[in-house]
């Protein structure tokens, strides 16, 4: 029998849950894995759809299946349909579907010998990798496989962006689910942090090129709270990215580690590192512009009050000249 794990995590509102038990570590793993990774906290059971969370704020919608031959056309459907489930439960509970992540995982086990006999299926396991309905080129299916990992002599992971095959003969796999929830946890992070931070520089940039000194008094007032917001967003966003660079390294050196690291070369995790290291750079330079600009507009606004009460004075002393 073969099974289905497939999950859906995006943004929402965490209600108080109970926390799971943490899972036991493969003998290849480190004594301090469990700690490393996160808690998932359980919420409600919607039929074959669980729904957790990572507190504060990631809910993940988790189904699991059997089914009779994780290499059939009827394992890829189901597959689909399991997605689908997962994202309709997280609508219901208000999840911010539209930046989200999704991931499955085919997971084969009770084999005798190597998993290597399997390898007769590389267009199915390809296919399911990548969620892919068409026919594959085989240099496509050959370049797939080369992103592998294997501890012991009989088992073997296959991954990918969108799914992950995996092969262990005793069939102890709540591990490797864990870490590659955990992958995709980073990477949605990454995402909303980028996603924010993009936003958040848009309108501070769009505010400093739109100044009208006839809606300077509103300019000011705006241009404080934006000062305010500046100093927030950086000091809010240094530490999310640091939290998820130190969870990253405490995962270890071992195989968890090594599975990590594949996981986020094919979720291009660097790349996205590198996205948010350009943005706070950025927001380094909004802090100082608009450092600069509140100052000066002070300045300019003080100035402006002056030259007004020496306009008003003038015109009253010209006013009592030729009455």
């Amino acid at each position: 029998m073969h099974r289905i794990v497939a999950f859906v995590l995006a943004e929402g509102h965490v209600e108080h849950g109970q926390a799971e038990e943490p899972v036991v570590p493969l003998q290849s793993d480190p004594p301090y894995v469990p700690s490393s990774i996160p808690r998932q906290v359980f919420l409600v059971q919607a039929g074959n759809v669980t729904l957790k969370a990572y507190e504060p704020n990631i809910l993940i919608a988790e189904s699991v299946q059997k089914v009779q031959d994780a290499f059939s056309e009827d394992a890829f459907r189901l597959r689909l349909t399991m997605i689908k489930e997962c994202r309709k439960l997280l609508e219901k509970h208000n999840a911010k579907v539209k930046i989200s992540e999704e991931y499955a995982l085919a997971i084969v086990e009770g084999y005798d010998g190597s998993a290597e006999q399997f390898l007769s299926h590389d267009r199915e396991i390809v296919r399911f990798l990548k969620s892919e309905p068409l026919p594959l080129h085989k240099n496509e299916i050959a370049h797939s496989l080369q992103n592998q990992i294997t501890y012991g002599e009989n088992d073997l992971i296959f991954l990918d962006w969108d799914g992950a095959f995996v092969f262990q003969q005793d069939g102890k796999t709540d591990s490797i689910v864990d870490l590659l929830q955990f992958a995709n946890l980073h990477l949605l992070q990454y995402r909303m942090l980028d996603e924010d931070l993009a936003r958040r520089l848009h309108r501070i940039d769009s505010l400093i090129r739109t100044k009208k000194i006839s809606h300077i008094v509103f300019w000011n007032r705006e241009l404080a709270r934006v000062y305010k917001e500046v100093i927030s967003l950086r000091a809010t966003s240094i530490v999310e990215f640091d939290s998820i660079i130190r969870e990253i390294k405490l995962i270890g050196d071992w195989y968890s580690a090594r599975l990590y690291e594949t996981a986020a070369c094919k979720f291009r995790l660097e790349g996205w590192r590198n996205s948010i290291k350009e943005k706070l750079a950025t927001l380094e330079d909004a802090y100082d512009i608009v450092s600069q600009n509140f100052r000066i507009s002070k300045e300019h606004f003080f100035e402006l009050m002056l030259q007004m009460g020496w306009l008003a004075l003038i015109l009253l002393e010209l006013y009592h000249i030729l009455r």
